[in-house]
Parts: C-alpha cells; sequence; structure tokens
C-alpha cells in the first residue's frame, strides 16, 4: 500500500496543480452589472464565469457583499477585487476618510515618471489602506492611495478606490500588473508575434539577453531594421551575425527590415543624382529617411544588387517590405514633403497626361491644385499605379532571391487606406487594387494602420478587419502592426500605449487577424513584456470538469500544465515542462501518466498535428518562412514528407534545435 501511495503521489500532485492552475483562468464578478472588468481581464486571457466559480472574484461598488466563503477561498488561492467601498472593504481596512481629493494626475509606483492623466477629474475621499497593503498608485500631488493590494494565504485581494471606466484602462493602466505583483499568473500564452527592432537603440545591449527575452514575450520573429548593414562593414557586419545566432538559439525568426526607396545613408550620400525630389525640387530627405528614386533604372539596378548582396551576406530568414509608397501624410498640401517629383517620373508622366506636375504646385499656373480638381486627380492616381508598379517589381525581386534562398518568407507591410480614405492621395497607397497580388504570391501582408486613428481605440482592428473579408479572400495572409509611439492626439490616460491599453490592443488584433507584429520592441515598457504572450492569445471557451480541461482556441495556444498530459484522449508531444502547446481547434487536456520519450518543446511555425511514436514523434505544420522545432534530446534521423532531412540547428540550453523548410508539412523525428 505504501508503494502504491508513493507512485501515485506525483500523479495526484500533478492533479491538484491543474485544479489550481485551471480555477485562476476564470473570473466571476457579483451582480449583472460587470463593467468594464470583462474588457481588462479578458484582454490577458481570463475566462469569464458564473455562479461565484472562478479564481477571480470581483465586487464592485455599491454590489451585494461577497458569498460568506470567499475570505476563505482567498485564503486557499482565489483573487479578490473590490472597487471602491463596500462592507467586504471595509471590514478587510480600506475605509473612506472624512476628507476628499480631487484626481486628475495619477502616479503609478512601478514607473513614477510616467504622466497618467485622467480626462474627467473625478472627487473621491482619501481612504485608509490595511497597514500591510502595497499601494500600487496614488494620486500624484496629496499621495492619496488609489490602488493597493494584500496577500492573504495563498491569495490577495487587490483594491481600487474607482471603477476602472468604460473602456477599462482610462484611469489606472497597470491593473492586471498589480494583480501580477500579487501573484497572479497568465492563463495563456501565444508565441507567434513578430516585433520590429532597430539596432541604433540597442547598440550596448545583451542580444542574448535580449533574445531570451523576447521569446519570453511570445515573439517568434524580430524585423531587424537593414539599411544599416546594407554595404559591408566588419563591425557592423559581426554585430549582426550575432544578432542573427542569438534569436535562432531562441527560436526567433529574423527579418531582414527594408524601408525602401531608403537605401542606406551611404547610398544617398554616394549617389546624388539618383535622390528623390519634393514638390519644390528639394532632395527628399524627410525624418529619418532619405529617399532614392526607384523608377529610375539605374537606381533601381545598384539597389537591388545592393539588397541581393545583404540578404547573401546574412542567415535572414525573410524579407520585410515596409512603407514602399510615397511622402507624405498631409498629401500635395504641403510641397516641401510631396513626392515623387523627380526627373524620371515628371517625363513620364508628362509623356501621359500632356503638362508637367510641377504645375500643379506652381501658383501661377492653370492647372495649380488649388483651381485645377482634375489634373491634380490625374495625377494623384498615376502616383498611386506607381507605386503599386515599384512595390510589383520589389516583390519579384525577392522572389528572385528565392532560388538560392527557397525558404525566405516575404512580408509586405502597407499603410490601410480604407479607415481613413484620405491616405490613398497622401501617399499614393491603395490596398484593394494591391491586395490581388496575394493571388500569384506567397506573402504575408502586414496591415499598418496610419498615424490619424491611433487614437480610436482596440475596436477599430474589427472594423479594418472586416473591410478586408470583403476585398480579399486571401485573409489568412493578413497581419496587423500595432505602433507603439506617443500619438500627437489628445489620449487618455498616457500618450504612448501601455498596459491595459495596450493588452486590448494586441487581444482585439490577435482575434481578427492571423499574426500581430508591434512596431517596435524597444518602445514596449518593461511592465508590459511578462503579459503580451497571454494578450496574443485567442482562447474562445475555456472549461474545467475535474481533471479534464476543454480549451477552444482559432490560432492555438499554450495552457499552463504541469507533468505529462493526454490531449484528446493520447499523449501529447508538445509540451515544455510547464505549458502545453495545443494547435487551433477544439481540444481537451487531462494529466497523463509516465514521462514521454521525446518532448517538442518550442516550435515558430503554426502547428497542425503532433503525436508519439515508439521511437520519436510526428507532427505536422505549417509556416511562411523557415520553421525552427526545439526537442528535449538529439534526433537520430528527421523526415520531411517521408524524405531524409539533413539536420540543420543548434544544440543549446538543453535543447536540441532543427530548422525546417517553409510550407506545409509533415515530420517525423526519430531519437533511437
Amino acid at each position: 500500500m505504501t508503494m502504491i501511495l508513493k507512485r501515485a503521489t506525483p500523479y495526484v500532485l500533478c492533479v491538484l496543480l491543474q485544479a489550481i492552475s485551471c480555477l485562476a483562468a476564470s473570473f466571476h464578478v457579483v451582480g449583472n452589472d460587470v463593467g468594464a472588468w470583462p474588457r481588462i481581464l479578458g484582454s490577458v486571457g481570463f475566462q469569464t464565469t458564473s455562479g461565484g466559480d472562478g479564481g477571480i472574484l470581483l465586487v464592485r461598488e455599491g454590489k451585494a457583499e461577497a458569498a460568506p466563503d470567499w475570505m476563505e477561498r482567498v485564503k486557499l488561492g482565489a483573487f479578490l477585487i473590490l472597487e471602491g467601498d463596500s462592507a467586504l472593504a471595509r471590514e478587510l481596512g480600506f475605509r473612506p476618510g472624512p476628507e476628499q481629493v480631487r484626481v486628475s494626475s495619477v502616479e503609478d509606483l512601478r514607473r513614477p515618471g510616467l504622466s497618467i492623466v485622467w480626462e474627467s477629474a473625478v472627487d473621491l475621499p482619501i481612504f485608509e489602506i490595511p497597514t500591510d497593503a502595497r499601494v500600487f498608485a496614488r494620486e500624484r500631488w496629496r499621495k492619496a492611495p488609489l490602488l493597493a493590494g494584500l496577500r492573504r494565504g495563498q491569495g490577495a485581494v487587490l483594491w481600487v478606490a474607482v471603477s476602472p471606466g468604460e473602456r477599462g484602462y482610462e484611469r489606472f493602466p497597470y491593473l492586471v500588473q498589480a494583480l501580477a505583483d500579487l501573484g497572479l499568473e497568465p492563463p495563456f500564452r501565444s508565441r507567434g508575434l513578430w516585433a520590429f527592432f532597430d539596432s541604433s537603440y540597442r547598440a550596448r545591449a545583451d542580444l542574448d539577453y535580449l533574445a531570451r527575452r523576447w521569446r519570453a514575450a511570445g515573439i517568434s520573429a524580430l524585423h531587424v531594421a537593414a539599411w544599416h548593414y546594407f554595404e559591408p562593414d566588419e563591425t557592423r557586419d559581426r554585430y549582426l551575425r550575432t544578432l542573427v545566432e542569438s534569436c535562432h538559439r531562441q527560436g526567433i525568426l529574423v527579418y531582414a527590415w527594408l524601408e525602401l526607396p531608403h537605401v542606406s545613408d551611404r547610398f544617398w550620400n554616394d549617389h546624388p543624382e539618383w535622390r528623390e525630389q519634393t514638390a519644390l525640387l528639394q532632395d527628399a530627405r524627410l525624418d529619418w529617411r532619405r529617399l532614392m528614386n526607384l523608377a529610375n533604372r539605374d537606381c533601381f539596378r545598384a539597389a537591388a544588387a545592393g539588397v541581393r548582396g545583404l540578404l547573401d551576406r546574412f542567415d535572414w530568414d525573410g524579407v520585410n517590405l515596409a512603407e514602399l509608397y510615397f511622402e507624405s501624410l498631409q498629401g500635395h498640401s504641403t510641397p516641401s514633403r510631396f513626392t515623387p517629383m523627380n526627373a524620371d517620373v515628371r517625363r513620364e508622366f508628362r509623356d501621359r497626361a500632356g503638362f508637367d506636375p510641377l504645375d500643379l504646385f506652381n501658383p501661377a499656373s492653370a492647372r495649380h491644385y488649388s483651381r485645377n480638381k482634375s489634373a491634380l486627380r490625374d495625377f494623384l492616381d498615376y502616383r498611386v499605379h506607381l507605386a503599386r508598379r515599384i512595390q510589383a517589381e520589389w516583390i519579384g525581386e525577392v522572389e528572385g532571391m528565392r532560388r538560392s534562398k527557397p525558404d525566405l518568407g516575404l512580408v509586405l507591410t502597407h499603410v490601410d487606406d480604407g479607415f481613413d480614405p484620405g491616405i490613398r492621395d497622401a501617399i499614393g497607397t491603395d490596398t484593394s487594387a494591391l491586395l490581388p497580388l496575394l493571388a500569384r504570391h506567397s506573402l504575408t501582408f502586414l496591415i499598418e494602420d496610419p498615424a490619424t486613428v491611433w487614437n480610436l481605440g482596440p475596436d477599430r482592428y474589427r472594423q479594418i478587419a472586416l473591410r478586408y473579408t470583403r476585398i480579399t479572400p486571401h485573409t489568412s495572409r493578413l497581419a496587423m502592426d500595432i505602433n507603439i509611439v506617443e500619438r500627437y492626439q489628445d489620449v487618455y490616460p498616457t500618450k504612448q500605449q501601455t498596459g491595459g491599453e495596450l493588452f486590448q490592443l494586441v487581444n482585439t488584433a490577435s482575434r481578427v487577424f492571423p499574426r500581430v507584429a508591434l512596431y517596435f520592441e524597444n518602445s514596449i515598457l518593461a511592465p508590459d513584456i511578462p503579459w503580451l504572450a497571454s494578450a496574443a492569445a485567442t482562447v474562445d471557451r475555456f472549461e474545467r470538469e475535474g481533471t479534464r480541461v476543454a480549451v477552444q482556441s482559432p490560432r492555438g495556444a499554450g495552457v499552463p500544465w504541469k507533468g505529462p498530459a493526454l490531449v484528446d484522449g493520447r499523449p501529447w508531444p508538445a509540451y515544455d515542462g510547464e505549458t502545453v502547446w495545443l494547435p487551433a481547434g477544439s481540444h481537451a487536456i487531462e494529466p497523463g501518466e509516465g514521462e514521454p520519450h521525446a518532448r517538442l518543446l518550442d516550435f515558430t511555425g503554426d502547428l497542425v498535428a503532433a503525436t508519439y511514436l515508439t521511437d520519436g514523434l510526428e507532427f505536422s505544420y505549417r509556416s511562411d518562412a523557415p520553421a525552427f522545432a526545439f526537442l528535449d534530446r538529439r534526433p537520430g534521423a528527421v523526415e520531411v514528407d517521408g524524405e531524409f532531412w539533413e539536420i540543420r540547428g543548434v544544440d543549446s540550453e538543453g535543447r536540441h534545435m532543427i530548422r525546417l523548410p517553409r510550407g506545409q508539412h509533415l515530420v517525423t523525428v526519430k531519437t533511437k
């Protein structure tokens, strides 16, 4: 009997750990008025439940008191959120005092220097809080506590002085982070985020440390500013090779991010004859970009040769042709920024339309844009067609480079012109005309929403996605770019997206687009990084019945798990000891018994299916670029679609990496 108990103890412990973990993945709000809490908690994967069940329990101000056993449940590991004043809050020591404070500016103690401003000030009592409570946020000037928490047993209590607002982030950006400080763990994870990277902001950073940090944040591909490396340079080249190697060791793909018609600073300096011109016939040195005239055949050939050399010198996994159109967002009303007005473009347009487009900007001309709308329309439409022609030409160049690098991924980053129709005329972009390229080329279309709409909130991504479903059947190859930057509009509570707003942006975009990219990794604030992978996870249904967990995810997700697992009744090889990685669809997870023969610890492609073999494992996948598979042991042999596959990978940190081809494939790994 003793031996049986000893053998059963790890299994029983595993089951108990799963029950606790699964409980924490759901929340319950007392009453019918749930406010913005489903938005707040749902943005990082927590699922709503009813009847008082859930690992997170919430009492809003003015609602009925919590059930009498809730504090006991907190001691056993639940998290209780109290909003404003209530009998339970007072019982725990959060009591309103006689004085009031007018709150419009908030200091969050994890980032005291961050400006947090409420759009509308609120008069609140100054609360007395328990002596053992930790203050997370307070009124900036009188230091009145606004957000505080305390541990009780295995669980915790979070108190917030006032409702978080209708959207859930307009008052307290870091509610989720406060819960994390009290011990709350993310419920699900994604590993499919992309991020942009500019080495000029990371010149002295430890690249191995950054790569580990990026992968932990769910980043699977890094789009690296390649213009810094356009011309060979021993020091810069060594840095980039180290960066690529560090990323590959962590299972992060590396794309060459090109910002044509900016080629490089040296290219600009060496070729003044090919510089783009503005409508004032000035060299188009606009912001950081130095624009070249890619319509000129000599310039195009020189730039294309340089790009081919760039791709040959480094172990790239893909290419991102980003923002390959014209300036500027102000359009023709700002001639000093309006392009292209080089001699080649003007000659071609004059041959077609019968007039020089410079006439549009000559106040003495009858064709000045203020008095001749027809002439202006002719040139703006020509400009759109020219941009599309240049884009198609560069897509063709990259596809030609695939002859020597067949697994090279290709991304076209393009600003959306549907949500703000003025963008078409401003920069010469027309997505509806460009999208047919998806039928003829293997590429991902990465949509960038323009700066003019960055203040509109997360729901804009649903509207953008709906438009694209109407104009292209190739929605599986769409992606969304989220720009994490300071916005020029009046936005609240922070100028840059962070905390709850960022999580809602990432989560909403991830639900309606197959891929989400972040611009850029250096602008992501430190408090947000641990929760990005959860914000990107898309779980539509989560249910627990005994030790069995049912999960439905449209794109696949990582579920926290301790020990071996059965998925859909069969032993499952895709887990790393902490997380079970599920493919898209509906799946059931249960505790398994016995250590597996081999495990798939991490994978950069889209996992379709996986199974154990008596002498290894087998899995199928899809990927638009090379895919990295990490095993817990060195493979003896690998087959791809039944054919022997040369093992091209690295061993590091006790993991064994296999580099696999682009496309849809079945992989068989023999470990004996």
